[in-house]
């Protein structure tokens, strides 16, 4: 088959696959992918691959370009997000000697020749927080983030060794951090198996900021799949520990990840921290909460890019009033002078260093100290945390 005629079959599949994505508002692309070659099952191995890459990067460059047509997109995004590219060889032929360029040479390429323009790759640059780096985030859009796992401590040299075994490249970040590129089959490694959490490098680097004490108490009250509880429990293995979150079937999994993790001495509530916490959890007082606040999850988009081109900016407060309300309510079941720590997958003030400032006016905490991880620098999610002490 001719390459021009294999590049027609793909973008009409991909069209095909657009119009049925639009049918799913809010699906998550990776379930959707998921659905959409099992009901395909003639597309092989290489196929999937092929047009996994090419709709990941058409998501990638968000709302630009919007007036051109779907190959033209691709085009596009395929000379922003590659090195090497059927699909931008075919339609931009005059610009495709620029492909392995760098990223900046790319831009200024595709604005001189086509209707690209970069800033409509990220248009929400107005509301981000002020330690983003504008240029330096939206060009991380354009790469497909890493794998990364934490190591169990005393598991270190074991899960080291058995990468190096199986000849799996990786980056060691720190003594407990590594990172693999993104689609890396640990489930194949049996050997590591329980000695590692995958958990993003800026999800890790909140534990910095829990400096929990032997005997205390916390408790972790948006605790999700567990994986902040995890980071807590291996940096501070005696601490008392609740664990709740609106969702009975997310914490279904997280007793399953629990069990897998040899973690047995723990509470779990169903809680709705919208509503009056005391019916629950009744005069209780901690040592310590952990708020893994509900938000847009902006840090995130380069693992779903899909999210871009869909955002609503009215969302941007509706998450910040949620995150105020809930904060707010946490903080009733702190012992004073206690920390809870505010946590976010948000890049926006509105939902970072605003919500902490209106927690102040209120007295009721005070900052001790907060950073945006910017997880753009290391092929990893961006996060926002803050380490507050109750009034």
């Amino acid at each position: 088959m001719s390459t021009e005629k294999r590049v027609g079959q793909q973008i009409q599949l991909i069209e095909r696959l657009l119009v049925e994505y639009n049918r799913e508002p809010g699906m998550p692309l990776a379930r959707f992918l998921t659905g959409f070659y099992k009901r395909n099952r003639q597309m092989g191995a290489k196929d999937r691959r092929a047009i996994s890459r090419l709709v990941y990067h058409y998501f990638r460059i968000g709302n630009a370009a919007k007036q051109e047509g779907t190959a033209m997109r691709l085009a596009i995004a395929e000379l922003l997000c590659s090195d090497e590219s059927p699909v931008a060889q075919l339609m931009l032929p005059a610009l495709y000697p620029h492909i392995r360029a760098g990223i900046a040479e790319k831009i200024a390429v595709l604005e001189a020749n086509t209707t690209f323009r970069a800033e409509e790759l990220f248009p929400f640059h107005r509301h981000l927080s002020a330690d983003i780096d504008h240029g330096a985030f939206t060009a991380a859009l354009l790469v497909q983030p890493d794998l990364f796992i934490r190591l169990r401590p005393g598991h270190e040299a074991a899960v080291i060794t058995a990468l190096t075994d199986a000849g799996i490249s990786y980056r060691l970040l720190d003594a407990y951090t590594i990172a693999l590129p993104n689609r890396t089959a640990l489930d194949q490694i049996s050997s590591i198996t329980g000695k590692y959490e995958i958990q993003d490098y800026s999800s890790q680097q909140t534990g910095r900021y829990f400096d929990a004490s032997p005997g205390e108490s916390w408790w972790d009250a948006c605790a999700g799949a567990g994986g902040k509880s995890l980071l807590l429990l291996d940096t501070a293995p005696e601490v008392n520990l609740l664990v709740s979150d609106i969702r009975r079937s997310i914490l279904r999994n997280l007793d399953e990840r629990f069990e897998a993790a040899g973690v047995r001495k723990y509470r779990q509530k169903v809680l709705d921290l919208t509503k009056d916490t005391t019916v629950i959890l009744g005069s209780e007082q901690f040592d310590g909460i952990i708020l893994d606040a509900p938000c847009t999850g902006s840090g995130t988009w380069g693992r779903t890019p899909e999210m871009i081109a869909t955002f609503d900016e009215a969302s941007i407060q509706h998450f910040a009033a949620i995150q105020r309300q809930i904060a707010t309510q946490a903080t009733i079941h702190l012992k004073r002078g206690q920390p809870l720590i505010y946590i976010t997958c948000s890049v926006f003030a509105a939902e970072n260093e605003q919500v902490v400032a209106s927690l102040q006016d209120l007295g009721v905490v005070k900052l001790e100290r907060m950073e945006l991880l910017q997880g753009y620098r290391h092929r990893a999610d961006s996060m926002f945390v803050a380490r507050l002490i109750k009034c």
